[in-house]
């Protein structure tokens, strides 16, 4: 199976990095640009609208435009260049003075803008400026031009230089940004080094939150959490199969010393007969071990079904009791029910669950004594069935495991049809199933298992 190949989390971050640098180059860069343009728009506007206030001063102080045209150095010194033009027009459109190095049109009165400042299209495109002066009887138009081509070229440079400068920029930003990630992310390169030294037979390895970097710590702890629940888990396995071999050992070797036996000799009908009623025992001991072994399996499963319905407390209970009422009074014991209401649950499973903790509740307890089955309902978030056996407590150092698989607080008590130390391992399974859990109090008077339901 080809697995899809993604990129690099250092090269998405450089790429990101770079990114984030050409939109805020690009903004600056426009920014730039258009302050400037509109600063040299400005200084352009203020130069021309400038030579207008000087050409009015000179017609106003000399009370005639004769003046003007004898001394054409005064204007003509004003205009610097070709890009700037002059026009100095009579009322009746008559041109009495003109500066005009690219022979422009001369402009119409008539056909003037409204405003002292205004910008003509065409093939040269210009920025004008005019005014009307009193010159004795009459008045006059002073009209200042000055082409944008000069400034259009200039802008234009100052775009390419600008964009050549966000290229480099955002080259510069990616190739900075990736060198950063890469000793940013060293951390974490160490943290994976740390992981991978981690394997089956150095699962009590732990990650060293401490040396690592505030925003890798809470990954570490969870890390360190996570091989903490391997290591129990492949602890409890490896128990679990070394539980389940010598479980089965047993009765194994038990069917083969019975068949060596008895081929060893020859045997009456009698004894062939015996032979095979205790070898059906051991058949049937292995029987209940794999069925219990199967039900956990599927029970452990996310996608295990519950057929849920609505459980009489009462009447199960005092069905469980008749049932084993023959095992207890083998034992001299009484079976009391004192439950009533109803639980929304498995039936099969809830009675299951219940007749494990019964049937070792008369396996342990003590002899004649009282087994009482019980239904707590005073609280309103659960719903609580109790299993109280009297007789000896059970040691504090067994507690731990007394749900585990396969697991005998005293081996030797032991019983040809017991669960195999299964039972109360199903109990738990079934109670996760339902949501809730089991609870087991221990004291003097005895020992009581909890099942708690959620309501």
């Amino acid at each position: 199976m080809i697995h899809p190949r993604y990129a690099s989390l250092r090269l998405r971050l450089a790429l990101l990095f770079a990114l984030a640098s050409a939109v805020l180059f690009a903004l600056m860069g426009f920014y730039v640009f258009n302050a400037l343009q509109r600063e040299v728009a400005y200084r352009d506007d203020i130069a021309l609208l400038g030579r207008i206030e000087r050409i009015e001063d000179i017609i106003k102080d000399n009370k005639n435009i004769d003046y003007l045209k004898n001394q054409p150095k005064l204007y003509s010194n004003m205009l610097g260049n070709r890009d700037n033009a002059l026009w100095i027009i009579g009322e009746s459109g008559d041109l009495l003075i003109e500066v005009n190095p690219e022979n422009l049109p001369t402009p119409v009165i008539g056909e003037l803008e409204p405003t002292s400042l205004f910008t003509t299209t065409g093939g040269n495109p210009a920025r004008m400026a005019w005014s009307r002066v009193s010159n004795g009887d009459s008045n006059v138009f002073i009209i200042a031009s000055k082409l944008l081509a000069e400034r259009e070229q200039m802008m234009a440079a100052y775009r390419w230089n600008l964009g050549a400068a966000w290229l480099v920029g955002v080259l510069l930003a990616f190739a900075v940004g990736w060198e950063v990630v890469r000793r940013g992310l060293l951390p974490l390169h160490r943290l994976s080094q740390q992981a991978a030294a981690v394997s089956p037979q150095h699962l009590g390895l732990r990650l060293d939150a401490q040396k690592q970097p505030q925003e890798l710590q809470a990954l570490t702890v969870a890390l360190n959490s996570m091989l903490a629940r391997l290591e129990e888990g492949y602890s409890k396995l490896s128990q679990f199969s070394e539980d389940l071999a010598h479980e089965m050992r047993t009765p194994l070797n038990n069917l083969m010393i019975q068949n060596q036996l008895a081929l060893s000799e020859s045997r009456t009908f009698d004894e062939y007969e015996q032979l095979l009623d205790s070898q059906q025992e051991e058949y049937e001991r292995l029987a209940r071990m794999i069925d219990n072994m199967l039900f956990l399996a599927r029970a452990e499963k996310q996608d295990s079904t519950l057929h849920l319905e609505s459980v009489d407390l009462e009447k199960l209970s005092q069905q469980l009791a008749g049932y084993f009422e023959g095992m207890a009074q083998e034992r001299g014991m009484r079976i009391e029910t004192i439950a009533h209401g109803h639980l929304l649950a498995d039936n099969g499973l809830i009675r299951r669950a219940l007749a494990n903790l019964l049937a070792n509740a008369i396996r342990y307890g003590e002899e004649s004594t009282v087994i009482t089955l019980s239904c707590n309902t005073q609280a309103a978030q659960w719903l609580d069935i109790e299993v109280l056996n009297q007789g000896v407590p059970i040691g504090e150092e067994h507690l731990p495991r007394i749900f585990d698989r396969f697991y005998r607080c005293d081996a030797s008590r032991s019983h040809p049809d017991d669960s195999g130390g299964l039972g109360l391992a199903i109990v738990r399974s079934i109670m996760h199933m339902h949501g809730g859990e089991v609870i087991i109090n221990n004291s003097s008077a005895g020992t009581q298992f909890t099942l708690r339901f959620p309501r």
